[in-house]
């Protein structure tokens, strides 16, 4: 080696790299993006309670129909063939009717929570409408949410390229303070003693 190479140098050199992946690495970790995403929001907008009802509705009406036709299997079937059918039939109907009814508290609960909510930021329904629809709600949301990650990923990105210049500095500055320094090799086998005796 012809120069000496500081430790605080090979440090900088070999970690600088490794530091940098660490520090994007904790501004991922740590930046989590405080709303809901933009494209959930969109996918809101498409949202109509009616034909979620409209579903369940159908669902209801299967269901009752699934019924029936079970009970004609159980009436033309003989009692030795009859189960585990009957037995199984009857726990899924059992189930799908707890399931179905479960379903239709939670749409009535949820359409009960969207209606206060629009109530609480003060929204109106557009004439000829008798409460604000989703797709009105969070399409606002959508357009706001969008503006907002877009200036966020940018205030991410100026944090974290100051996080980087303060890493730079620390390396400076620990370049200048170098107390060790490596010092080049001086060779002392055989053919070094031959070479200084001539």
């Amino acid at each position: 080696m012809s120069k000496a190479v500081t430790i605080a140098e090979a440090f900088c050199h070999i970690s600088f790299p490794i530091i940098f992946e660490i520090l994007m690495r904790m501004l991922e970790e740590q930046c989590v993006f405080p709303l809901p995403e933009p494209q959930d929001l969109f996918q809101a907008t498409q949202m109509k309670f009616e034909d979620f009802q409209k579903d369940l509705r159908k669902l209801k009406k299967d269901l009752k129909a699934c019924e029936v036709e079970a009970g004609k299997v159980y009436q033309v079937s003989s009692k030795e063939h009859i189960q585990p059918f009957k037995e199984n039939m009857e726990q899924f109907i059992i189930q799908a009717k707890v399931d179905q009814e479960a379903e239709e508290n939670s749409l009535t609960e949820t359409h009960k929570c969207f209606l206060e909510t629009t109530a609480y930021f003060f929204m109106k329904p557009k004439i000829g409408e008798k409460e604000v629809s989703p797709n009105v709600f969070f399409s606002i949301w959508h357009e706001f949410s969008s503006d907002f990650k877009d200036f966020w990923k940018k205030e991410n990105k100026l944090i974290l390229q100051e996080r980087v210049k303060e890493a730079e500095e620390v390396c400076r500055q620990k370049k200048g303070k170098s107390l060790y320094k490596i010092k080049p090799r001086h060779d002392s086998g055989i053919k070094a003693k031959i070479s200084m005796k001539t």
